[in-house]
């Protein structure tokens, strides 16, 4: 899903879209935040690989909600477009016309 919602937003660089939701850990599960800007994902909680090839979220984490915001993005001064909402609600591109 990620790749697809990465796809999405290249198209659409004046949008982010922020994920939240639970991904494993060694001592069982922790809340992560993610943003997708431009094509690419970062992590606001963990750390990001450098190798783009490298998958942002391990196997097994939760998406809980997405929100679409104003991009680029000023700390402090967020412009919440839509959202929250499943993640899946982003893979229509017409959705990110906030």
């Amino acid at each position: 899903m990620l790749a697809a919602l990465e796809a999405i937003s290249s198209r659409c660089p004046d949008r982010a879209l922020r994920l939240r939701g639970t991904m494993p850990v060694d001592s069982g599960v922790e809340a992560f935040e993610l943003v997708i800007f431009r094509g690419f994902s970062s992590s606001l909680t963990h750390p990001t690989a450098v190798d783009p090839d490298h998958p942002v979220l391990p196997a097994g984490s939760t998406i809980a909600a997405a929100e679409l915001l104003q991009g680029p993005l000023t700390p402090g001064q967020e412009q919440v477009l839509s959202g929250p909402l499943p993640a899946e609600h982003f893979l229509t591109a017409a959705h990110w016309l906030g």
